[in-house]
């Protein structure tokens, strides 16, 4: 049964794409990701009660799912249920405009499904080295999603995903073949020389020096991947140009996924090196990212790029929490990273949906959306508000634990600055939306009816509703994820 449950999660997207490319996207197998999501939801819900009192293992091992795995499934599930159900009436309008053909939905439900298992297969992996195929997996994936218009601006963004992604993943590489070496003559055996729990035993044997190369090359390479700086600037480009779907994804859990891989590099290290080492590099990274985010949102005028930068932030802020590494620190990252999953996903449907009626992203040509959307114009200020980091939302909850915890670690130089950057990003990014949603209308007052794909789907609707909603009472009350969150926390700084 435990075997079961650790597959799920990888094998029913990964059938569901064989069901999209055998028979297609049509109105009999439109609902098919959606289906999968959720199956990828319960059987996360499942393992994350089944590892509470002890990790559980699967296919020799190959697999491994303890509270840390199981709360990012339950983040990929969620996040995952929320574009899919926004999927089928994205591709309808992309048809409609004359964007799509049917053999573009087609390969959007075969890449989307394998998306999300090779995003599942990351968090369960008990190997480094399972973990960064199934990253680079997402890469080769990704590209083609990313492209997925095959415009000029697709094309190119796509490309310098590729290129930026796959430089930070042959860092990483670089890292594992050397951790793989200290562990090795450090006499761990070959089968375990790149298990998680092993290195973890092993850390005090590992050679200070190459372990120090080794945990550098990790962080600077998954941190690519997560939009850390300084390898950010694909970051704009491929969730600007991408579906909104596929940007929620992307956004919302992909980048989650790349800082999971650092938190399990941060457990190495500390355990081999002690905390300063890797504190010290995530400190560097995170403050960058916050610095080079701060300084583009000032300027910004498309309203996918902001979202884009604002994700570059979060990220920032992740690793912030990570540097700090107390245990309220950690369980506040987690949070945080269920909460940012949620209002991106949000954010990036509803401008999506923007983009489409409007055929612009502009922010500048987005006004007044309070009368003439309001469900839009209520679930675009609701995620905007959400990533600002005001309350009801769990960022609220998250990045005030970060700061207590920041201060009683001895940080409060780093977090005092952090709050500076954040607070010129939310100066950025409120004067914006201000004009999104309630700015005058550049068609005058008694001009034009309003466009009827601003009046989203219903199951649009339900999407946005839902990934509001669970982000606010997860802000409220954690109470149904708390022992989660608490084992998950123990698990990063349990050395």
């Amino acid at each position: 049964m435990t075997t079961i449950l650790l597959v799920a999660p990888v094998g029913v997207p990964a059938l569901a794409a064989l069901g999209y490319a055998v028979f297609g996207w049509r109105r009999g197998t439109a609902w098919l990701a959606s289906i999968a999501a959720g199956g990828v939801l319960a059987a996360a819900v499942r393992l994350a009660v089944l590892a509470a009192d002890r990790p559980r293992t699967g296919l020799g091992g190959l697999l491994r799912a303890d509270a840390l795995a199981a709360f990012m499934l339950i983040v990929i599930g969620a996040v995952a249920l929320l574009a899919m159900l926004a999927s089928p009436s994205h591709l309808a309008a992309e048809r409609e405009a004359g964007h799509a053909a049917p053999t573009d939905a087609r390969r959007y439900g075969v890449l989307t499904q394998l998306f999300v298992a090779a995003m599942a297969l990351a968090v369960l992996a008990s190997s480094l080295g399972v973990l960064w195929v199934a990253v680079e997996a997402t890469t080769i994936v990704t590209a083609f999603l990313v492209g997925h218009r095959r415009t000029r601006n697709a094309t190119e963004a796509a490309w310098k995903y590729v290129v930026i992604c796959s430089a930070g993943i042959a860092l990483a590489l670089l890292g594992i073949f050397l951790l793989h070496f200290a562990a090795r003559h450090a006499h761990v055996p070959s089968s375990g020389a790149l298990d998680w729990v092993r290195l973890a035993e092993h850390a005090g044997s590992l050679d200070p020096g190459v372990t120090r190369i080794a945990v550098a090359l990790l962080i600077l390479g998954f941190g690519a991947k997560a939009g850390l700086a300084p390898l950010h600037a694909w970051l704009p480009d491929a969730h600007s140009q991408a579906p909104a779907p596929v940007s929620a994804l992307m956004s919302g859990v992909l980048l989650s996924v790349a800082l999971y891989a650092v938190l399990r590099v941060k457990v190495i290290s500390d355990a081999a090196l002690g905390t300063g080492f890797a504190r010290t590099l995530l400190l560097i990274v995170a403050l960058a990212s916050l610095a080079v985010a701060a300084a583009l949102l000032l300027g910004q005028r498309d309203l996918k790029r902001m979202l884009a930068y604002s994700s570059i932030e979060h990220m920032g802020l992740l690793a912030l929490g990570t540097a700090i590494g107390t245990r309220l620190a950690m369980g506040a990252v987690l949070l945080h990273i269920l909460g940012h999953g949620l209002a991106k996903s949000v954010a990036f449907l509803a401008a999506g949906r923007i983009h489409q009626a409007l055929a612009t992203s502009r922010i500048d040509a987005v006004r007044a959306l309070g009368g003439r959307a309001p469900v839009l114009a209520a679930a675009l200020g609701g995620g905007l508000l959400a990533l600002l980091g005001l309350p009801p939302f769990a960022l609220f909850a998250g990045e005030i634990a970060m700061v207590r915890a920041g201060f009683a670690a001895g940080l409060g130089w780093a977090v005092t600055v952090a709050l500076v950057l954040t607070l010129l990003i939310v100066a950025a990014v409120s004067a914006r939306m201000a004009g999104m949603l309630l700015g005058s209308r550049p068609d005058g007052p008694g001009a034009a009816a309003i466009p009827a794909g601003l009046r989203p789907p219903f199951a649009l609707a339900v999407a946005l509703g839902a990934g509001l909603a669970a982000c606010a009472v997860i802000g409220v009350t954690a109470w149904p994820l708390r022992p989660l969150l608490d084992a998950a926390a123990e698990i990063i700084t349990a050395f």
